[in-house]
């Protein structure tokens, strides 16, 4: 649900605790807050309260201060969120920790992701028609992760904070509009602000969490790098009873599983960030809700304006478009998690003692509503449902099994080869319908079909396209 707040509007899933992600930040946000006693004791002189009037003169002077850059830094911020600040929170609030991956000029520990990377680059070789997808293989800290995967944060956020901070503009009585004037312009800088500081604590709470650069599910980070987080996997570690490297090689060959779809899958990137903006370009408000909302709220109560912002009022109503866009996303996210799942099932085999037990720890992580999910639920709006990443891998495993891993892999080639919501829920039916209608033996050259989309990828990028959001039909498949 989206929530009102007195300088603007911010995401919040009511489904979640609000404490989690930032719907209720534990510090004053901004900097504001009350005096500490116990410093202002630091000040007192030994003849009494002398020093207390000057003391509130220089604490209101501070506090003048904090709103004059608050403002100043609004007014930078262009877009509908305010991702400088976004950035400025979450680095805050994840404090030194943030700056913490394996210990300076640990070598070793560098040396044991690399090493596990190729790995299980190796053992994904025997696993997939699907080449190496990362070029690079590093390590992040928390930091890292927030300034590697902004970009892409605000590919997905502006067009629900751009949609929804619309619509109560246009909300907005004509006279009102008039009236307000230049004030206008200064609700959107604080509309961009409550956005960035819901984004700033979302993303702190889910840095402090992922695993990998590919641990939502969608390809956040830098084209062809792959990334781990050691200092998470540290504590994921914790109380599996499995030996770090055993548990740092599993993760490696996940992260390198997923790089090999995205980078050698070319329209998969694109329908994935696509398809969460189409969502978003549906939102719409029931403006007159506005008109239940003046009679209930007393402006001299702070406490009813937060009763009636939460009370449901003014939530977004889905669209049958939206509920379409919808299970196409959760679809399509199923079929990439359940592929990487059967694929590194597949690779690591007997190799790793725990790596069934890893699997479905990983399995279960999504399913209960992980930091990944819940967070992106928070950010975009969209709840998802991780429990079909189950009946995607039965589906894979089971075309597998029948026709094998090559006829298996092609069904990427082409958006129109792949499954849908429907085959998820009969996959033997799936599986027959591929060898009785010869999809799988009708000429296709697999790896000559991923070479060639590569070419017109690279060949749009030569000839100046950028093929982002303003071209939908950039997977080539002649749908928009």
């Amino acid at each position: 649900m989206y929530h009102a707040h007195a300088v603007g509007i911010t995401v919040l899933s009511t489904d979640l605790p609000r404490a989690a992600y930032g719907g209720v930040m534990s510090n004053p946000p901004f900097g504001f807050g009350l005096p500490d006693p116990d410093k202002g004791r630091d000040n007192e002189s030994s003849g009494g309260q002398s020093g207390s009037g000057s003391d509130a003169f220089q604490q209101l002077g501070q506090m003048l201060s904090q709103l004059g850059q608050m403002l100043s830094q609004a007014g930078s911020s262009s877009g509908p969120v305010n991702y400088d600040l976004a950035k400025q929170i979450a680095v805050q609030r994840l404090g030194s920790e943030g700056q913490m991956g394996f210990s300076a000029g640990d070598q070793s520990g560098e040396t044991a992701v690399r090493d596990s990377a190729h790995l299980a680059e190796l053992w994904l070789d025997e696993a997939t028609i699907l080449p190496a997808g990362a070029t690079t293989t590093t390590t992040w800290t928390a930091r890292d992760w927030i300034d590697k995967t902004l970009p892409t944060w605000q590919r997905l956020c502006d067009p629900v904070a751009r949609q929804v901070s619309g619509a109560w503009m246009q909300a907005l009585p004509e006279e009102a509009k008039q009236a307000a004037g230049p004030l206008l312009s200064m609700v959107g800088q604080m509309g961009g602000m409550a956005f960035g500081s819901q984004l700033g604590n979302a993303l702190a709470g889910l840095a402090s969490e992922v695993l990998t650069s590919t641990d939502v599910g969608l390809p956040l980070g830098p084209e062809t790098t792959s990334a781990l987080l050691p200092r998470n996997i540290d504590k994921f570690s914790e109380g599996l009873e499995r030996p770090k490297s055993e548990v740092l090689v599993f993760l490696a060959a996940r992260e390198a599983a997923h790089q090999r779809l995205f980078a050698h899958v070319p329209w998969l990137r694109q329908r994935l960030l696509a398809t969460v903006e189409e969502f978003a370009s549906g939102i719409t408000v029931d403006t007159s809700a506005l008109e239940q909302l003046a009679g209930r709220v007393d402006p001299t109560n702070p406490a009813s304006i937060e009763e009636v912002m939460s009370s449901g009022l003014l939530e977004p109503q889905t669209t049958p478009e939206q509920k379409a866009a919808l299970g196409r996303l959760e679809t399509l996210l199923a079929l990439v998690e359940g592929w990487v799942d059967v694929v590194v099932a597949d690779a690591v085999g007997d190799r790793l003692p725990g790596a069934e037990a890893l699997r479905e720890t990983l399995r279960r992580r999504r399913a209960t509503g992980g930091p990944a999910e819940q967070t992106f639920a928070t950010l975009v709006g969209l709840e998802l449902r991780p429990r079909r990443m189950r009946a995607a891998s039965a589906l894979w495993k089971l075309v597998g099994d029948r026709h094998g891993m090559q006829a298996r892999d092609t069904l990427w080639t082409h958006p129109d080869l792949m499954p849908t919501a429907d085959d998820l829920d009969d996959p033997i039916g799936f599986a027959e319908r591929l060898g009785a209608n010869g999809a799988l033996d009708d000429g296709i050259d697999p790896l000559a079909e991923l070479e060639r989309t590569e070419r017109a990828r690279q060949d749009e990028g030569e000839n100046g396209q950028d093929g982002g959001a303003e071209r939908p039909d950039s997977d080539g498949d002649g749908k928009e």
